[in-house]
């Protein structure tokens, strides 16, 4: 049966419901703006508040009898080309624990590319789950990780038989994408489901020059951020399910045990509504977003001292195996300039964020949403902070580790070492000592050092010299990263 894509369920049942001007003997206690702080309203806007309420007992009634929700997942996953489909108003970071939860338990295998993002590792923590480390394939030249291959899943299940299934993340924040076909493939042939972390991929399915959608490449389980490349509200997120790997019972119940009680009908709405705009217009709003983005690519490659990285540079045997263009990822050249000093520069000077800055690169997302209007700006602070550039002192070096020494021994479980006991030490006295925490740079958000992993010296140069360079260390026990946790003892808690 055909679904009508004009409809937008949870936003009509939002509307409906102001309209019968209904009174709330409930939470939330603000009851409609009514009782919100008088500056809080002039900042936020009274439409915040009137969209802030139950989606049980408000926006529904206490039984759900209106199915507003499942009304608007149905509609999604038909438009997406997933059998099931789930909305969360926690973010991707808890769509890819319920992902893995559905898949693996305490004390069993899974797959993971190493270049996961720390909501894996947190659900790794929490779960109990052993990692199998899949190694990304390493772009040495550049300093870039790009998603395991099908092969690379292939050894690894080879040398794990038992592992109950794989995770790769695609695309990556730069935009590299794995071989997800291969990569099903590998674990279908094992009768193993295959999770992607496609958080960055929200716009995948619309346009047929965008990289293979996870879904229609064979994944079990998909997970989306909504946020990111789409039009949702911050924290709006969706993973999507099909074959008969994972049961959907399953996978909603492991969501549960993750996710709030008081899910946010405001997030819901935008969920629902982009999804409508998606299947209405995504054609067109994703031509337009990608020539603006050719011409952005093209505009700032003749800008001296700054070269776009495109599919010549991410992709290739040994490397990523597809690329999505709207991550407009710029290489700086130059003494001068690194993607810390850069990315500051740009904010403090001419009101511009970045996406990502690294040692030597920024981000600068395009979408939908931008036009010659966000991008004319762009293009004349990234050459005025080329000129800057020339003026400045050498930037300083951040000591980058071959891929050989990124790699560090699991020596015990992530749990284990994080509940275990624990001291900190100065980073001098670090090295040979086993990790009891996280850290990452962020953004993107994906680990330098995990939880069990035995810290060696070149990573503990990285992220000292990577830290007097301007990276963010925000999950670390000491941000300045004088001192790092460790478990108690040489050898593991």
């Amino acid at each position: 049966m055909s679904l009508d894509h004009t409809r937008a369920p949870v936003l009509e049942a939002l509307d409906a419901y102001r309209r019968a001007d209904m009174l709330a003997f409930t939470p939330p206690g603000h009851k409609q703006a009514r009782g919100a702080d008088p500056e809080v309203r002039r900042i936020l806007g009274d439409a915040v508040f009137q969209g802030d309420l139950l989606a049980s007992g408000g926006l529904d009634d206490r039984r759900l009898r209106g199915e507003y929700v499942q009304r608007a997942e149905e509609l999604m996953a038909d438009v997406v080309h997933a059998t099931h489909t789930f909305f969360t108003t926690c973010g991707s970071s808890l769509s890819v624990k319920a992902a893995m939860l559905s898949v693996a338990g305490p004390g069993r295998q899974l797959l993971i590319g190493r270049d996961a993002h720390k909501s894996v590792v947190s659900a790794l923590i929490l779960s109990g789950i052993e990692p199998v480390w899949v190694e990304p394939c390493w772009d040495a030249k550049r300093h870039l990780a790009h998603p395991p291959s099908a092969a690379d899943f292939e050894a690894a299940f080879a040398a794990h038989p038992g592992a109950t299934g794989a995770l790769v993340t695609s695309p990556t924040p730069y935009g590299s994408c794995a071989d997800l076909r291969g990569i099903a493939e590998v674990c279908h042939r094992r009768s193993r489901p295959l999770i992607v972390d496609e958080a960055w991929g929200a716009h995948l399915p619309f346009h047929p020059d965008l990289p293979t959608w996870a879904m229609d490449a064979g994944a079990d389980v998909c997970v989306t951020s909504i946020h990111k490349m789409g039009s949702g509200l911050e924290q709006g997120s969706v993973f999507h399910l099909q074959g008969g790997l994972i049961a959907p019972d399953v996978l909603k119940n492991r969501a549960d045990l993750w996710g709030t009680t008081s899910p946010s009908v405001l997030i819901y709405a935008g969920l629902d509504g982009w999804r409508r705009q998606m299947a209405l217009h995504g054609r067109e709003l994703l031509t337009h977003a990608l020539n603006l983005a050719a011409e952005v690519r093209a505009d700032i490659e003749e800008i001296d001292g700054m070269h776009v990285n495109d599919a010549r540079d991410f992709c290739g045997p040994g490397l990523a195996a597809d690329l999505d263009p709207l991550p407009v990822v710029v290489d700086l050249a130059g003494p001068g300039l690194s993607g810390y000093r850069a990315a500051d520069w740009l904010r403090e000077h001419r009101g511009i964020n970045v996406h990502i800055a690294d040692h030597r690169r920024i981000n600068v997302q395009i979408t939908h949403a931008d036009s010659r209007e966000t991008t004319g700006p762009l293009l004349r602070a990234l050459q005025d902070l080329a000129d800057a550039a020339r003026g400045w002192d050498a930037a300083p070096v951040v000591e980058m580790p071959s891929p050989d020494e990124l790699r560090m021994e699991q020596a015990c479980l992530p749990r284990d070492a994080f509940f275990g006991g624990t001291q900190d030490v100065p980073v001098g006295e670090a090295a040979d000592r086993v990790a009891a925490e996280m850290v990452t740079p962020y953004p993107p958000g994906i680990p330098v050092v995990l939880p069990g992993e035995r810290l060696t010296e070149p990573v503990l140069a990285y992220l000292r010299s990577g830290v007097e360079a301007g990276m963010n260390l925000p999950d670390a026990a000491d941000p300045a990263f004088r001192t790092v946790r460790v478990t108690d003892g040489r050898g593991g808690p």
